[in-house]
């Protein structure tokens, strides 16, 4: 691999660590300390999201005017920024406005980020993601397993750790990445990319999937919301629920090698992985509904990261498949809207479904919002056939 795609493995495992040592906590700060509803703590990880899609694409429309160099030091900048805001003043409502700064920054640096490791390693194809997407699940397992230690000691030390982290970032992006340039031929807009669409079935058919994508997106997204506020009613430690952040990671990494018979005898077949992994994911829920102690939970977050480890790259490798040429990175652009929009709305979702009826029945209801993901995921090439049939 170049040096430049060693530096962004990097800068992205430190980027995501940061994050993840407030992330998974937000919920329960909003919760048990600011002794904000679970509602309320919803609408707050909605802004958060909802500023982040808008970062998004604004971190790709800059990566083509301006550099992947300059957006992301523009991205960490902000971010360092609230951050040190945050450390400072984290009391209501200004943990709402720095959350949400955070979101619109975060999400102006990660387009850059990926646009730059496929143009620097370009005959690298799909290790050169897939490198970055490991780096970004090794920060997700290192980042909890910390912020659980350092929030038993006390919350405040996590705003200042995090800060600390994107400090280290900022010096990474800007002794490594100050003289990478972007060959224009190689550059993608998902704004432009947007302007050009011609094929409408292919089209079509990645709306319908990423239908159920999002229906997956807003289920799972409770982990880090109202069952992170339910682990804490039952007593379970903050640095047991981070603990259970780490495993996922870990398994993500270290499920690759388990996995790869099964994704290798089923690469043709993208619904059956969509299917499996779904049902999957299913069955963890159902888990969780009956847990009461550490141990229930440990397992349903093991069942949970072996649907998504089926879900999650199949979603993006369709997208891959169905766009026309020269409109990967519009497809690409939305099955990543699409996967935040569902974070974006699963915490007000499932916070109004707490508040409402009870943790039990948004357990029930949930199952059942995911079922119903199985079907966009059996007939989303329906568009496909359709035009094929006309041709």
């Amino acid at each position: 691999m170049p040096k430049i795609v060693w530096l962004l493995i990097i800068g992205m495992l430190v980027n995501v660590t940061g994050s993840s040592f407030l992330w998974p906590l937000n919920t329960i700060y909003l919760h048990g300390h600011l002794g904000k509803s679970l509602s309320i703590a919803g609408l707050v990880l909605m802004a958060n999201a909802g500023a982040a899609i808008i970062g998004n694409l604004l971190g790709g429309y800059l990566f083509d005017r301006i550099g992947g160099y300059k957006s992301i030091m523009l991205g960490i900048i902000i971010t360092i920024i609230a951050l040190a805001g945050l450390t400072i003043w984290h009391g209501w409502p200004h943990y709402v406005w720095f959350l949400t700064v955070m979101g619109f920054s975060g999400g102006i640096v990660f387009p850059s980020m990926y646009a730059m490791v496929g143009t620097a390693w370009p005959e690298g194809g799909r290790k050169a993601f897939n490198v970055i997407y490991l780096a970004q699940n090794l920060g997700v397992a290192i980042g909890p397993a910390i912020a659980g230690i350092i929030a038993d000691y006390s919350f405040d030390y996590i705003f200042l750790a995090n800060l600390g982290m994107y400090v280290v970032f900022f010096f990474i992006a800007l002794l490594g990445y100050r003289k990478f340039n972007i060959a224009p031929d190689m550059q993608t807009s998902v704004i432009n990319e947007g302007r050009k669409i011609r094929h409408k079935a292919p089209f079509y058919a990645l709306l319908i999937v990423t239908s159920g994508y999002l229906i997956c997106w807003l289920v799972y997204v409770q982990w880090q919301t109202t069952i992170a506020t339910y682990t804490q009613e039952l007593g379970i430690t903050l640095k047991q629920y981070s603990l259970l952040w780490t495993i996922n990671g870990f398994l993500i990494l270290a499920a690759q090698p388990l996995i790869q018979p099964i994704v290798k005898r089923l690469e043709h077949r993208i619904k059956a992985q969509l299917v499996l992994g779904i049902v999957i994911m299913m069955i963890s829920f159902v888990v969780v509904s009956y847990a009461q102690a550490f141990s229930m939970f440990v397992a349903a977050m093991v069942i949970l990261t072996i649907g998504e480890v089926f879900v999650w790259p199949a979603v993006p490798t369709l997208a891959s498949q169905l766009a026309p040429k020269g409109r990967a990175g519009f497809y690409q652009g939305i099955v990543n809207s699409t996967a935040t929009i569902g974070r974006m709305f699963g915490p007000f979702v499932g916070g109004v479904l707490v508040d409402t009826y009870g943790m039990t029945a948004m357990f029930l209801i949930l199952t059942c919002f995911m079922a119903l993901a199985i079907i966009p995921s059996l007939l989303y090439d329906l568009p496909l056939r359709k035009a094929k049939s006309i041709i």
